[in-house]
């Protein structure tokens, strides 16, 4: 596909130019319910609460239910 780009003169001898548009397309992949998608999201963020969970009771000395007794 061909773009082209538009140039105007005006009046006055200035010259207007006119930016080519971006093509737009529709992404067709769901990102919503049971997809492989969320299941990758939903596993990082698992190992993330994972490490933060290990890092909170390497740092209080104590486990987590110990410390949320404590509260």
């Amino acid at each position: 596909m061909t773009k082209y780009r538009t140039v105007v003169v005006e009046e006055g001898g200035r010259l207007n130019n006119y930016a080519i548009e971006p093509e737009m397309y529709v992404d067709t992949v769901s990102r919503t319910g049971w997809t492989p998608y969320a299941e990758l999201v939903n596993g990082r963020l698992a190992m993330i609460g994972f490490v933060a969970l290990i890092a909170t009771e390497a740092l209080l000395g104590q486990s987590l239910i110990g410390w949320l007794t404590s509260l």
